[in-house]
């Protein structure tokens, strides 16, 4: 199967995206990731807050779905500066929009050069194609 890979943005190999502007970053689930999980009924917008800050590699927030509670992790580490909220009422926002209205967390970058290492859209789309998706 053919997974939504913008070529815009940078991909983790636990699932999220990151798109990158100016100094600043949306983070959210990758179509893969959304696919894999099926129906998501909670996104955890508890811990999040503007102003709080993410690392890079560890876990910032936790959505549920029907079949599983999975831990979402930051592709870069920075300071929050928004929280989608939107997600609070409708978390299958995920599942509708991954890569727009369903991004989670926009963070101010302490170190852009944090997605160096990240895939590119190619690396991606192959790496979910050997997980046999």
């Amino acid at each position: 199967m053919a997974w939504k890979t913008p070529e815009n943005a940078k991909y983790t190999e636990t699932d999220e995206w990151i798109i990158v502007t100016g100094n600043t970053a949306k983070i959210g689930l990758t179509d893969y990731a959304q696919n894999q999980l099926s129906d998501i009924v909670f996104v955890d917008l508890s811990e999040m807050e503007v102003g709080g800050a993410v690392s890079k590699g560890e876990a910032f927030t936790t959505v549920e779905s029907v079949k599983a509670a999975s831990d979402v992790n930051a592709p870069a580490s920075g300071e929050i500066v928004a929280v989608n909220d939107a997600l609070d009422g409708k978390p299958d926002l995920i599942n509708e929009d991954p890569f727009g209205r369903g991004w989670i967390v926009e963070i101010k970058l302490s170190s852009p050069s944090d997605v160096n290492g990240l895939m590119d859209a190619a690396a991606y789309a192959k790496y979910c194609e050997g997980r046999g998706g």
